[in-house]
């Protein structure tokens, strides 16, 4: 970890700021707070600035902005010749919102190759 500590949030209190994503830590690579809480309020605050959720039980929430980050943006979304002929071809089904309960609950399921998830109740819910 480098010389500086990660930002602390308050677990009671949702609309406490984040620091901005430019103070995330190097090493371990994008970590920028610890605690807060899963509200919506604050997950949409997060998202909307690049930063997500992502810890294991029994750690506090560790809130993440890695430098560089990968957004897609719908918008801007070029489609190569490639993949546009793939696409025509089928075989397959682009669907949205459709079960997301089940889907988060597939994710969560323990995987062969790695012990526990971070996907953990709290998670879940939120």
């Amino acid at each position: 970890m480098s010389g500086r500590a990660p930002y602390w949030l308050d677990p009671h209190d949702s609309t406490a700021p984040f620091p901005p994503v430019e103070l995330a830590l190097r090493d371990p690579d994008g970590l920028l707070a610890l605690g807060g809480d899963l509200s919506a309020e604050r997950l949409l605050t997060a998202y909307r600035h690049g930063i997500f959720p992502w810890y294991s039980a029994g750690q506090p929430i560790l809130w993440w902005s890695p430098d560089p980050r990968m957004a897609l943006r719908p918008g801007a979304l070029k489609i190569s010749r490639s993949l546009r002929k793939t696409l025509r071809k089928g075989g397959f089904r682009i669907s949205l919102d459709e079960n997301f309960p089940a889907v988060m609950a597939a994710c969560a399921e323990p995987r062969a190759d790695a012990q526990g998830t971070w996907i953990t109740d709290d998670m879940y819910h939120a």
